[in-house]
């Protein structure tokens, strides 16, 4: 023992010898209950290998997996008020905002890239849930409308992935007011002929769903993904009665014609690239010739505490 160990106090001496343990080294499948070594489900586009779960994904590591060679360029996006209402519940509402930002590394919930799909100029917006739920405020409602205007000026198809647990409170009417503008901002890139194309990612809800998300020309779901306005535990409690299993998930409402395709997450380059080939009359980019392999489809997710848990992600 050296003398270093006789002098400094316990408190002090544990600090020193304190080693550092990476987080999140095994993450937990939640319908199985798998343990999943973090780096084989980072390369594998945070799809759980054995059940085929498609978790949550990052805004960045979705463009880098999405566009040729992980390459992007950001488009800049409007400043908005921070804080108009001044609102404050358990906490203010710039706190939370600055929370937000250091920990997701991101000025707020939506991304707004141009890039290359099959060598194809395209325009992409990603919202990612870990900002607020992915709620819809007035720069998130900014973004999509800079990125929709973006596409009809450079004449590229515009990709929008959508998750979102409905319009941000803290913005009150001035979040409600995104819906009505971002429409228009759809109806201008229709009137330019350009193909919009909506990949719905779990959870899309509110008014997300009920605005641009819906006014796609091709609508994709991710396997398992709620896709609603209201969520099941509200509509149960208000017509009291139980709902069918898997009710509002993506194969759900696929069956029923709400949805256009159930497309697995690696398979999402190759069946957009082949869309976008049939809209803008381009010919078939290589690598498309060959049937994409066939994925394992997660299980339906339990259905009973999903809205809590998307309330208390936008409350974060």
């Amino acid at each position: 023992m050296s003398w270093i160990d006789n002098v400094l106090p316990p408190k002090i001496r544990s600090f020193l010898n304190k080693r550092e343990t990476p987080e999140n080294l095994w993450v937990k499948d939640p319908e199985s209950g798998e343990m999943v070594f973090y780096r084989d489900l980072e390369a594998n586009q945070w799809v759980v290998p054995g059940s085929g779960h498609h978790m949550k994904i990052k805004a960045n590591d979705r463009l880098a997996a999405f566009l040729d060679d992980s390459k992007y360029d950001l488009v800049p996006l409007p400043t908005v008020p921070t804080d108009p209402l001044k609102f404050r519940d358990q906490k203010r509402y710039t706190d939370r905002l600055r929370d937000m930002r250091v920990k997701t590394g991101m000025e707020d919930a939506v991304l707004v890239a141009t890039g290359k799909l099959y060598q194809q100029p395209v325009t992409v917006a990603v919202q990612d849930f870990d900002f607020m739920a992915g709620s819809l405020g007035m720069a998130a409602g900014s973004a999509v409308i800079t990125g929709l205007e973006k596409a009809a000026d450079t004449k590229t198809p515009f990709i929008l992935f959508a998750s979102s647990g409905g319009a941000r409170m803290q913005e009150g009417i001035l979040s409600l007011m995104q819906m009505p503008r971002t429409t228009v901002a759809v109806l201008r890139l229709r009137d330019a002929g350009l193909p919009f194309i909506v990949v719905f990612t779990n959870p899309t809800t509110g008014g997300v769903t009920a605005s641009y998300a819906m006014l796609g020309d091709v609508h994709i779901a991710e396997p398992g993904a709620l896709i609603c306005f209201a969520g099941p535990r509200v509509i149960e409690q208000t017509i009291r009665e139980k709902l069918p299993k898997g009710f509002q998930r993506s194969e759900y409402l696929y069956e029923h014609g709400m949805v256009d395709m159930v497309v697995h997450r690696h398979n999402l380059r190759s069946t957009i690239g082949s869309l976008i080939a049939m809209f803008t009359g381009a010919a078939s980019p290589a690598g498309l010739s060959e049937a994409p392999p066939k994925q394992p489809l997660p299980q339906v997710a339990n259905d009973d505490d999903l809205d809590g848990s998307v309330a208390q992600a936008a409350s974060e």
